[in-house]
């Protein structure tokens, strides 16, 4: 039995509105591009239809044709994206340490005050004796 393919890598405007259907869940292009323009104005409604319609094509979008104005969903779940992601920046960047990773997150400017104490408690709470 043949195994289907993950899904392509989103690009970082598909990110975007995976972002944006993760939080509304299904919606139409009127409900997607009223959000994205909360964070960007200049995005037209015809790109963001263009965007659904490519990310549908790609296998990133599921569409609901049922009614007259498609409904569109995230065909991953976002934390299932965001762990396949992860791991393939991992490999690729800290050749497959996570220890890596974490420690070059810590030192750089990325990890806010707040993160950093949020991320000590984690650790505390975790520890096993």
């Amino acid at each position: 039995m043949a195994r289907t393919p993950p899904a392509p890598k989103p690009t970082p405007a598909e990110l975007d509105l995976l972002r944006v259907l993760w939080a509304l869940g299904p919606a139409t292009v009127k409900q997607v591009h009223e959000a994205q323009q909360r964070e960007r104005p200049e995005v037209t409604y015809a790109t963001v239809l263009r965007l659904l319609q490519v990310m549908h094509g790609k296998g990133l979008l599921t569409r609901d044709e049922s009614e007259r104005s498609h409904v569109y969903a995230a065909a991953q779940r976002q934390g299932s994206l965001q762990d396949r992601l992860l791991g393939e920046m991992i490999q690729k960047v800290f050749a497959g340490s996570g220890r890596d990773l974490v420690l070059a997150a810590l030192r750089s400017d990325a990890v806010s005050d707040a993160e950093r104490e949020e991320i000590q408690r984690f650790l505390e709470e975790t520890r096993h004796d």
